[in-house]
């Protein structure tokens, strides 16, 4: 359920039990619009956004978010304190409810800018910055990284992460269960290859009780994360999310004790009508909205006619809201 927590916290005046994972490609605004038509609780993050990109680069596009997506964490990369800092004031400018850095990607993109999951190699790199953009602003500054990095792996080299950077303020610790290599593995593979080590970040929660931890990785059913809430504050759920996003119908309901009645999926698609409908009138392609669609009949009667038929068709010129109309009649 949702938890008041000390009031010194800065990291909010409620603990969010469930969160949706930054994820690249993925989280965008409009993914995170049609998120909000099934959960209005579950706090959800952007895609990440490195430094250079908000210093140098369109903010509208890269920044820019509807009012209704909130509670909403801007996720950003770099490990450059003074750039760190400016784009955390530019968060708070923009209306973000919490900046999160990364300190967990392992791409060879972000090891060449020295930030994401190298910077677990330099935790008082990590300390540094966060103390200064925790000065710099009044909403939270938290950090979500790995369990390790390659031979760095061990539950001592973890707690002395977040030993070090806790005491520089961080208060909110977001921990993917597996550990980071920064050789030899894609992305992707780093997301499934190295074990899960669910008991490293329940031990930690133990030795930091004062701390929010929040545990992330192979999550997909509620089951699940009731089950982990047991040992730590909270659960974020990445690809599940994008492949079954209906399972969040229930969350506000199971989580933060929210009497609302779940959206059935037809009303979850029929509130997304004047949303694509603003968006396309403005130029956008359709299928940049519809694309983060796809799943929502995952598992039911009618989904594969669903998908074909807006994969077919949302790459038309000028389609728009009734592609998605057409699309749902296709289902029982």
């Amino acid at each position: 359920m949702l938890t008041e927590i000390d009031s010194r916290d800065r990291s909010s005046s409620f603990l969010y039990p469930v969160s949706i994972a930054p994820m690249m490609e993925r989280t965008d605004r409009h993914f995170r619009y049609f998120m909000r038509q099934i959960t209005r609780r579950t706090l959800l993050y952007t895609e990440m956004v490195t430094t250079a990109a908000i210093l140098h680069g369109d903010r509208e596009k890269l920044l820019g978010f509807s009012p209704e997506e909130k509670p909403l964490v801007l996720q950003i990369g770099g490990d450059n304190r003074e750039d760190l800092v400016t784009c955390t004031k530019v968060a708070e400018e923009w209306n973000y409810d919490e900046v999160n850095l990364n300190v967990g990607c392992p791409s060879s993109r972000v090891q060449s800018g020295n930030f994401g999951a190298c910077l677990m190699l330099q935790p008082e790199t990590v300390a540094k910055a966060v103390e200064a953009m925790q000065k710099a602003v009044s909403i939270p500054v938290t950090v979500k990284h790995r369990i390790g990095v390659d031979d760095r792996d061990r539950y001592e080299d973890l707690r002395k992460f977040v030993r070090i950077v806790s005491e520089a303020g961080c208060r909110r610790f977001t921990v993917h269960a597996r550990k980071a290599w920064l050789q030899g593995l894609s992305p992707k593979e780093n997301r499934t290859v190295p074990p899960l080590r669910y008991e490293d970040v329940h031990r930690l929660k133990q030795e930091f009780p004062h701390l929010i931890v929040e545990i992330n990785g192979g999550f997909t059913h509620w089951q699940q994360v009731k089950e982990q809430l047991d040992y730590v504050d909270a659960v974020m759920i990445g690809r599940a999310a994008y492949d079954n996003p209906y399972l969040f119908a229930t969350c506000d309901r199971d989580f933060y004790d929210d009497k609302s009645i779940p959206p059935t999926r037809f009303e979850v698609v029929e509130a997304m009508y004047s949303y694509i409908e603003y968006w396309t009138k403005k130029g956008l392609k359709l299928n940049s909205i519809s694309r983060h669609m796809l799943q929502l009949f995952s598992g039911r009667s009618g989904t594969k006619a669903w998908k074909r038929y807006i994969t077919e068709n949302a790459c038309r010129f000028g389609a728009g809201a009734e592609v998605i109309r057409e699309a749902l009649q296709r289902v029982p």
